[in-house]
């Protein structure tokens, strides 16, 4: 079953008008008749719709029913990721959103390959949040999670400390203890920053200010690519708040 995403002010008593770009895509693309099936989210409200009308700039869907059960987890990730090189900052986004992510936030570390100047990042941004909002769709998401314009590492860390629990997985932290402790801080409703370092690995500057009022872990014995330490961490925190969320 497709997934599309409106406004709250979309959303009727009986129906709901899907506007802008998702129309051509339904019209012309998966050219989807009057009477099929479609999922519907607003980030508030989830619903299966029956479409009733496909217009020329608009969709009309009927509410067949209201779902009751949410597909988003019980706690809010902030996933602070240094910028990879290559592609790989689109398989994380992804993968990422298919995890259960909050926001994304690209960060430009010291040790970073990856240097953009303004115009590239915008359009990077811009590309990312269309792979936001496909991976939504495609997991069945409530929300369409937010792609942050790119931070420095002071700013990061400023944003980040506003969530209750911060873990900053190193690559040369010893033994599972750290990361055990931590594991236990998160619950249902408490938010969570994490911050993955760059292919050259944390400078000792950042890795010191991370260490003032955070939670240093390992993720193994084993070395991971930056891109594998985001999802790897995204799946350990979906799977510790599934688990605590039943």
């Amino acid at each position: 079953m497709h997934q599309f995403f409106v406004d709250d002010s979309q959303i009727g008593k009986e129906y709901v008008t899907i506007t802008g770009a998702d129309v051509n895509h339904i019209r012309n693309v998966l050219r989807m008749k009057v009477g099929e099936k479609i999922r519907i989210s607003s980030g508030n409200r989830d619903f299966f719709c029956s479409i009733a009308e496909v217009g020329p700039d608009f969709v009309q869907a009927d509410i067949l029913d209201e779902e009751a059960a949410r597909t988003e987890l019980p706690s809010d990730i902030y996933l602070f990721q240094a910028i990879p090189k290559g592609d790989r900052m689109e398989t994380v986004i992804e993968k990422a959103v298919e995890l259960g992510v909050h926001e994304i936030i690209p960060v430009a570390m010291k040790y970073c390959v990856v240097k953009l100047d303004e115009k590239k990042a915008a359009n990077k941004i811009r590309r990312w949040q269309a792979i936001a909002e496909s991976a939504a769709k495609q997991s069945k998401r409530s929300i369409i999670p937010q792609i942050h314009p790119i931070m420095n590492y002071r700013e990061a860390l400023e944003y980040a400390r506003q969530c209750d629990v911060n873990l900053v997985p190193y690559e040369n932290e010893s033994g599972m203890l750290a990361t055990k402790e931590a594991l236990d801080l998160v619950e249902p409703g408490k938010s969570i920053s994490v911050i993955i370092g760059p292919e050259g690995g944390f400078s000792e500057e950042e890795i010191a200010a991370a260490r003032e009022d955070m939670q240093i872990i390992s993720l193994g014995k084993r070395i991971l690519r930056t891109d594998t330490a985001g999802i790897c961490t995204m799946s350990i925190l979906m799977s510790t708040l599934e688990m605590k969320d039943v």
